[in-house]
């Protein structure tokens, strides 16, 4: 452990309960300002892109709300973001955001401010490609030596690479012996993409050899994907590291060689252009992300690591020269330069705290405060007492029911979902194959205190589940006014939810011409993915949740899933979800138990975390504050595995299944390292264990 402390020059804390990774961190000056200054890009899961621009007055302060320069939500997940020269007739950067089944290019923009708060900025779309395949990331470049502009790839989740000439779809092509996509980049010095495959190798392959190349499975192509002729794509060079690897880099400082940097589980790897190993580091933790920085001395590349110790190190070549402790384990890390500030550092972790920092040398070590000899005068303390009691009386004479930032709020939004289903469903052209699906209301009101223009609401929920609106646009609102719209959710796709949350959106302009944004979230009953049943005494998986109070009644805690006429006594649920699969729940009569059954994994997820939020809700209704749930068995990891055998099995034919086998109990057994390791690093409860791994579940498969 470090005795430093990364010094913070500038951080906040980004949305409620978004997830980020990766791909969705980048530092560029994406408004073409000339400056020499960079922003900060962040994109979430949750399809929110936000783009800042740090200036604090001082090191560590509070962020402003000038330093968000734009903030705008996409509708859809934000798997990686990248800054070039994406459009043709023109050199100036743009930003591209790839999305799961779309690539987008946006040009950003500012325009000069009339008022304090400085410059407005906004976004426009260029130009979007819509993927015939599930992206996995992307990597962009000068492909084929042209200039002036930068092409994209794109890695699909089956191993397909999608190339895209600005606003034309060049070709795609299917990697050899593909399992599991791997982190992409791209080497202009010699014109190839480099990957890490299943099989645990670093390829290289040419541009022209993928340009000349033949597709592996033409019949799953359009029409526009078809080539008449071609040759076999072969790789360019192979290297084995002996394990999977987390990132690819390639650098080129002070126009000497270009590198390759491989970022393993439990090594570092420099290499040459022509994939021989320049150096290696073997590491004594495990990284999460890292990046060549820069070359302070001829011959050396600086980079730095953090790994899930919250460390971050710096190395020359193998020399670790630097070691700083983090407040987060970052999923990601950058170098800018910011108010004439070169080289500082942007980290963003996985919920979200993105921070820019510099190496410090105050040591962060505890100092016992010196004793103060001097005689204790009791009248000033009495004084001081008695005046600081006289405040605290005022203040809680005058104190309201709502908090300070609620009451200066100019427009606010409240959604009340109604507590019955619809006695007429609204569901619109829904999949599910039941004989009846059903929806809930749910009622949005907006108040306003003010003037307020260009007002509109944006209702958002995570598919499968479906609203029957979700954008709404109203006529501008005056003082104290309101506005009240009806929309009702629904399952629209066969398949079970992974929340049942949505969350309500109002944008605004107020009269000084100032873009304001507010937001709130609701809950929606789980009776809308699933209907009461008879439980089933069997079941393939099995869960046990632990509790430190006596079992509650399910009268109590599901009455609007227990039959009245059993009286107190029941102690067993059955839950038929739309979708056809079946869950119980049960609840022991001799010990502090609950067990959750199915015989489907990923049906298990939806009903423990309703147990779980009613248990809770239950116990603070009665005062109690120690109330806490546990799980002390086994991680299901092998079911998990057999649901990601499933997957993949959909996916390839007998002949190459019976061809990867061994490869993928290989790959297998490093997901399993995987998974054991982040667990093991991030410590958390055994019942944060499950929720994991249950929440992953619907993610994976």
């Amino acid at each position: 452990m470090s005795l430093f402390k990364a010094r913070d020059w500038w951080s906040t804390i980004l949305g409620e309960k978004e997830e980020f990774d990766q791909g969705c961190l980048c530092v560029a000056d994406v408004d073409n300002s000339g400056s020499g200054q960079d922003k900060v890009i962040v994109g979430s899961y949750m399809g929110y892109l936000r783009i800042f621009n740090p200036h604090p007055v001082k090191p560590g302060d509070e962020v402003q709300p000038e330093d968000l320069l734009l903030e705008v939500q996409l509708q859809e997940p934000i798997l990686q973001v990248e800054v070039g020269k994406f459009v043709s007739g023109t050199e100036g950067l743009h930003l591209a955001v790839l999305h799961c089944r779309k690539l987008c290019v946006y040009a950003v923009s500012g325009t000069q401010g009339n008022v304090e708060h400085g410059n407005q900025y906004q976004i426009k779309l260029m130009y979007e490609h819509n993927l015939q395949r599930t992206a996995c990331n992307m990597t962009y470049g000068p492909f084929g030596g042209v200039k002036g502009r930068d092409l994209i790839c794109i890695q699909s989740m089956d191993g397909m690479l999608m190339l895209f000439e600005q606003e034309s779809y060049a070709f795609g092509r299917f990697l050899p012996g593909f399992l599991l996509p791997g982190p992409l980049a791209y080497s202009s010095r010699t014109d190839s993409f480099i990957t890490v495959s299943s099989c645990q190798q670093v390829e290289s392959y040419k541009y022209q050899v993928l340009a000349f190349a033949t597709d592996a499975d033409e019949r799953q192509d359009t029409e526009q994907q078809k080539l008449s002729s071609g040759k076999r794509l072969v790789v360019d060079w192979v290297l084995n590291i002996g394990e999977q690897a987390l990132d690819i880099c390639v650098v080129s400082f002070n126009q000497g060689a270009s590198s390759v940097f491989v970022l393993g589980e439990r090594n570092f790897f420099c290499l040459k252009d022509n994939g021989q190993i320049r150096f290696m580091k073997k590491l004594d933790y495990s990284p999460s992300c890292f990046i060549p920085y820069c070359s302070v001395q001829e011959g050396t590349i600086n980079t730095l690591i953090a790994n899930h110790s919250k460390m971050l190190n710096v190395y020359q070549d193998v020399t670790l020269k630097w070691a700083t402790q983090l407040p987060c384990i970052p999923v990601s890390v950058k170098v800018a330069n910011f108010q004439d500030l070169k080289g500082l550092i942007v980290t963003l972790s996985d919920d979200g705290r993105l921070q820019c920092s510099y190496l410090g040398t105050d040591p962060s070590l505890f100092q016992a405060p010196k004793v103060d000899s001097r005689e204790i005068n009791y009248e000033e303390m009495n004084a001081e007492m008695k005046e600081l009691q006289k405040i605290i009386r005022e203040a809680t004479k005058t104190q309201d029911i709502w908090p300070e930032s609620e009451k200066q709020r100019d427009v606010t939004v409240t959604a009340e979902v109604s507590p019955d289903l619809d006695e007429e469903s609204q569901a619109i052209d829904s999949e599910v194959k039941a004989e009846a699906v059903p929806s809930v209301t749910v009622k949005v009101t907006i108040q306003s205190r003010v003037t307020v223009q260009k007002p509109s609401l944006a209702v958002c929920v995570q598919a499968p589940l479906a609203v029957t609106c979700d954008q709404f646009v109203f006529d501008d609102l005056e003082p104290d006014s309101s506005e009240t719209v009806v929309l009702s959710v629904f399952l629209k796709e066969n398949c079970s939810p992974s929340e049942l949350e949505g969350s309500c959106m109002v944008s605004y302009i107020i009269t000084t011409g100032i873009p304001r944004v507010s937001q709130c979230n609701f809950s929606l009953p789980l009776k809308l993915v699933c209907f009461p049943a008879q439980p089933s005494k069997a079941a393939n998986h099995k869960l046990t949740i632990d509790t430190n109070k006596p079992p509650i009644s399910f009268v109590t805690i599901f009455p609007d899933f227990v039959d009245l006429s059993e009286g107190d006594q029941a102690n067993a649920l059955g839950f038929q979800f739309l979708t056809g699969s079946k869950a119980t729940l049960l609840a022991s009569k001799t010990s502090q138990r609950y067990r959750i059954q199915s015989d489907q994994l990923e049906d298990l997820w939806l009903v423990t975390k309703e147990l779980i939020q009613r248990l809770e809700e239950h116990f603070k209704k009665q005062n109690c504050k120690d109330f806490a749930c546990s799980f002390s068995g086994s991680i299901p990891l092998q079911e998990y595995f057999e649901l990601i055998d499933q997957h993949f099995e959909l996916r390839l034919n007998a002949e190459k299944y019976q061809e990867l086998l061994s490869e993928r109990a290989v790959q297998f057994r490093a997901i399993e390292r995987r998974l054991l390791t982040r667990f093991k690093d991030k410590t958390p409860a055994p019942l944060q264990h499950l929720d994991t791994l249950l929440e992953g579940t619907f993610r994976e498969v």
